[in-house]
């Protein structure tokens, strides 16, 4: 697929240097592979929340829907009920997923919802000028703790595979190569896949150098074995120099919750001059 049908006309308005600029690109390449796989373009559908990273719904051609902060995981799965033949994509930022949107992420994981879901993990509030977020390491001083951060950071991996989900992977916006591999199968996978992206904002929290020397390809891992994956996500808790992992940490097929969920039977549609009848009442 020729990636300039999928490139909007918007002028780009991140950052130089922004991890945004990769997670653009490796998506645009995962959509168009997807569609020479024999997936029409109109059956991808993204999903966005608030934050720097739902610009991207502006740079690339496709169904598109903004949702509210923290409340892009709804919308997706209200989409995927009612359009469970599309593939259906939700990106996300740390503070959208892990702060106000926390609870749906960890249901949508606990249903087994089939959708994917990216999350731009800068560790900040970059939008908002650098404030804190929930992965945000202890100590961190930004707009909101002038003084440092006196919270521990959640590990976003360990309370997706606590919830149930069936796919959790991290991937990093320097690797691309690896990053393109992950969410490739994180969008095949027929249920919730969480990809936890380490996406380096240059501006407020520019982790360029340290990711550089401590991440490292997961290997010889049984990505089946879910004890597994726990002892792998604990490895980096998102406040130390411990290495950390890129890749599937788990992966299992179960049962989706559209697959399951009760539809009712269809009914006709209304008539366009039943609905014009019901239109006037209102001008």
């Amino acid at each position: 697929m020729d990636l300039k049908r999928i490139s909007a006309s918007a002028k780009n308005t991140w950052c130089p240097g922004c991890g945004n600029f990769s997670i653009l690109n490796t998506v645009k390449t995962v959509i168009g592979s997807i569609v020479d796989g024999g997936v029409p373009l109109e059956k991808i559908i993204m999903v966005d929340g608030i934050g720097c990273h739902g610009k991207i719904a502006d740079y690339i051609n496709i169904n598109s829907f903004y949702g509210l902060h923290g409340r892009s995981v709804p919308v997706a799965t209200a989409i995927k009920i009612a359009k469970p033949d599309c593939k259906v994509l939700v990106f996300a930022g740390d503070g959208d997923a892990y702060g106000e949107g926390l609870e749906h992420l960890l249901f949508a994981a606990k249903r087994n919802c089939d959708i994917t879901m990216i999350v731009h993990n800068n560790r900040v509030y970059g939008l908002t000028t650098g404030q804190s977020s929930p992965t945000s390491p202890q100590g961190h001083k930004g707009r909101s703790t002038p003084f440092g951060q006196h919270e521990q950071p959640f590990n976003p991996l360990e309370l997706a595979l606590a919830a149930g989900a069936s796919f959790v992977a991290r991937g990093y916006s320097n690797s691309m190569d690896e990053l393109k591999k992950i969410i490739t199968d994180a969008v095949n996978h027929p249920g919730f896949a969480l990809v936890d992206v380490l996406q380096v904002c240059a501006t407020f929290f520019n982790r360029y150098d340290v990711y550089n020397k401590q991440v490292y390809e997961l290997k010889d891992h049984d990505a089946g074995n879910r004890d597994a994956a726990v002892v792998k996500a604990r490895e980096w808790n998102y406040d130390t120099e411990s290495p950390i992992a890129l890749g599937i940490f788990y992966k299992q097929i179960r049962e989706t919750f559209e697959r399951s969920f009760p539809m009712p039977p269809e009914t006709p549609q209304p008539r366009i001059d039943s609905i014009k009848k019901i239109l006037q009442k209102f001008v």
